[in-house]
């Protein structure tokens, strides 16, 4: 069974900002949309890319290279060219600490 790792502490990581977080292994992108955390691998599903560091828009974050557009919450493809959605995390927050957790194998 997955454990939660905690990952940064909530004021680490401001309204409108990210952070890539190794998950057992797995490179995450996690986000903070005005103060809900939200957490999607951080590897482009068009060409393996890295989606950290691309322009967060609303609830999308828009991919560096080839600006696929994929939403934030959800995980779901809203532009091309990529077409498979990213896995989306489960988080929680628990005594001030973001934790994550890997559930693709449990």
């Amino acid at each position: 069974m997955a454990e939660w790792v905690a990952v940064a502490r909530v004021e680490e990581i401001p309204p409108g900002g990210f952070r890539v977080v190794n998950v057992d292994g797995t490179m995450v992108a996690l986000f903070n949309l005005n103060g809900e955390y939200h957490a999607i691998d951080d590897v482009c599903t068009h060409d393996g890319g890295s989606l950290s560091g691309g322009e967060v828009q609303g609830e999308e974050v828009v991919c560096p290279r080839h600006a696929a557009r994929f939403h934030i919450k959800s995980g779901a493809v809203t532009a091309p060219p990529a077409y498979e959605p990213v896995h989306v995390f489960p988080v929680r927050m628990r005594d001030g600490l973001i934790e994550v957790r890997d559930d693709r194998w449990v």
